[in-house]
């Protein structure tokens, strides 16, 4: 009988041993689990990004599996002491070129090619101000970004995309829109998305939830206005949208834009009340079907969130979604309380076994033969010493089946402190 996978240290390197380390948004701006790729593995190198002491921008490879840590470092130092303005890494299969997308939070982005000058535009294309930058690489070999327009309550999601040069696709979700509850509307959002991903079925799937700008909806003050689990996907690179039973409920760069009111997009109601987090995760697996992780704090706890900080830290619970084209959407607690504020991410092995990494770098598995209902701890955070969320390369496991985590130390104050790459064996029957 299958067993959930084990995992074993197969070696852990220091990239930094003084990175940059402040406090902000209760995380650390080189491991902000949302970066998508701060850590990826391309044509046999991995390429790491963060900021040091000195507050310079680095990129550094190495080869793999063994090699020396390579750094360079761009003429960029962070401007803000802000966890957001976190660093992007995209790799373009076109060219070979690596994009560095970085420093941005509701500002002009700073973007770098490794051999390039630092910008505030993509080439040719002024973005303008923008938050949240993320890399993806389509089917064809294409080059994209995502990113959000407007703020955090009144704002939309947009691609652009490079084939030599960077284009633009257009916004595809919209802030519009009424939402009641608890005796108060709100009028205006944001999508934050859980990831964009695509399948080797060449479809785009995203999943996402909403946060409210009218904090008026929430039951108490101190909670946080995010709500529900909604999914989308697209068939032609991100210009037409449809909802889970196929219906198209947005065309990118017009005026029909997936917004709160579109049919068919809720596939896991959560309320306001509940201090869901946003921009947690989301794979899909060897078969195209889709896996989303999400965390908020259940209703057996306290039947409304008045602290979303200290709650999620005493009663959070971290779930497991994922679509069975036969029985539609399924959902798993993961027995282990989440124990922090932070987010988890999910790495998937080529036979769709499954491998959380929950803050402090905890490991926690499932197999794919049991429809991933037997999540086993695997290793307690103090196995590595990290510090709230983790990085993790999705692309090395795909490419040589080892996982690998960035995380940094914890520190005292703003003093600089570790930042080392965990690389794991995985084992499953």
């Amino acid at each position: 009988m299958a067993e959930s996978p084990r995992v074993s240290l197969l070696g852990d390197s220091v990239l930094d041993p003084t990175a940059l380390y402040f406090v902000s948004y209760q995380g650390i701006v080189n491991n902000a689990s949302y970066q998508q790729h701060g850590l990826l593995t391309h044509a046999g190198y991995q390429y790491a990004a963060w900021y040091t002491a000195s507050r310079h921008a680095v990129v550094a490879r190495r080869r793999l599996p063994h090699g020396i840590w390579e750094p360079v470092r761009l003429p960029h130092q962070l401007s803000v002491d802000d966890s957001h303005n976190s660093i992007s890494l995209g790799m373009s299969p076109v060219d070979g070129t690596v994009h560095v997308a970085m420093d941005t939070h509701d500002n002009a982005v700073f973007y770098s090619t490794l051999d390039g000058p630092v910008r505030r535009t993509l080439g040719d294309l002024d973005l303008g101000a923008i938050t949240y930058p993320r890399f993806l690489v389509t089917p064809e070999g294409r080059l994209q970004m995502s990113y959000r327009t407007g703020r955090s309550g009144n704002g939309s999601q947009e691609l652009v995309e490079y084939d030599r040069a960077w284009h633009r696709v257009g916004a595809w979700s919209s802030p519009d829109g009424a939402y009641t509850v608890n005796g108060a509307t709100s009028a205006s959002r944001n999508m934050y998305l859980h990831g964009l991903a695509y399948c080797r079925c060449a479809r785009l799937h995203a999943a996402f939830t909403w946060r409210e700008d009218n904090t008026a909806v929430l039951t108490h003050p101190g909670g946080l206005a995010n709500h529900d689990t909604g999914y989308v996907y697209s068939d032609d690179r991100g210009r037409t949208w449809h909802n889970g039973a196929g219906e198209v409920v947005a065309r990118t760069g017009t005026d029909e834009l997936v917004a709160v009111d579109s049919p068919g997009l809720v596939v896991d109601p959560v309320g306001v009340d509940r201090a869901l987090i946003n921009q947690e995760c989301l794979v899909v697996d060897s078969v195209c079907r889709p896996h989303v992780v999400i965390s908020y704090v259940p209703e057996r706890f306290v039947p409304a969130v008045s602290d979303f900080v200290a709650d999620r830290e005493r009663y959070g619970r971290v779930y497991h979604l994922w679509l069975d084209r036969e029985r539609g959407w399924r959902k798993t607690e993961i027995p282990v309380p989440l124990a922090a504020f932070g987010r988890s991410q999910l790495v998937l092995d080529s036979a769709d076994n499954a491998y959380l990494v929950l803050p402090y770098g905890r490991i926690v598995t499932a197999s794919a033969a049991s429809g991933w209902t037997d999540w086993t701890p695997r290793l307690e955070g103090a196995g590595l010493g990290a510090f709230g969320e983790v990085v993790v390369d999705r692309t090395r496991m795909v490419t040589d089946g080892v996982l690998s985590i960035l995380y940094q130390r914890p520190s005292t104050g703003d003093e600089p402190s570790p930042i080392h790459v965990a690389d794991f064996a995985i084992n499953h029957q």
